[in-house]
């Protein structure tokens, strides 16, 4: 503690509570982001995409690794109450039913992908699209590997390669090289509201 910190505790103490809020304001907001990225969706075969990968590696790119796992989680913990926040809720079921069906693995590996990409942005990755793009892309196959891994112990392992991954692979990458390039220049403005 430095002098002034000492000589006004109170001013401290307030600087504090309103890094707080602003964390958790973030939070909140990214969940949100994350929802609606969940239903917007881009008609292909054989499942629709939707923009929820973008979404999640710029935020967890731009947030870092506390406040980016802070907001998957809280999304996480929003759809395992039933809010309809995931892709194809209500219709296809809601809270944690929803969450131990096809699409299981592939939300947790929501949470691996932006712990990878909210780490590298901690070390000052996010202001090189490659290296924050190669951090992505080691969370995008780990992603792609856990929904995979969880469709073939759900439906066989031929459906769970087939429809796992092969469909997510080009959308994805274009989705990836999207928010590399995104949050070289976003990051400057909310990472430097997050110090």
């Amino acid at each position: 503690m430095n002098r002034s910190d000492a000589l006004f505790p109170s001013l401290v103490q307030s600087n504090k509570i309103n890094h707080a809020l602003w964390f958790v304001v973030l939070a909140v907001l990214g969940s949100l982001l994350i929802a609606i990225s969940a239903k917007t969706k881009v008609p292909m075969w054989p499942v629709d995409m939707s923009l929820q990968t973008l979404t999640i590696f710029t935020i967890a790119a731009v947030f870092g690794l506390k406040l980016g796992l802070a907001t998957i989680l809280l999304y996480l913990a929003e759809g395992a109450l039933g809010f309809p926040v995931f892709q194809g809720t209500p219709e296809r079921g809601i809270g944690l039913a929803y969450m131990v069906g096809p699409t299981g693995g592939y939300l947790v590996g929501f949470v691996v992908m932006t712990a990878i990409t909210g780490w590298a942005a901690d070390k000052g990755w996010w202001k090189n699209p490659l290296k924050i793009g190669g951090a992505m892309l080691v969370g995008e196959v780990i992603l792609l590997t856990l929904g995979a891994l969880w469709l073939m112990y759900l439906f066989g392992i031929s459906q769970g390669i087939e429809y796992g991954i092969g469909p997510f692979i080009v959308p994805d990458m274009l989705k990836l090289a999207l928010a590399a390039g995104l949050v070289s220049i976003l990051g400057n403005t909310v990472r430097s509201r997050l110090r």
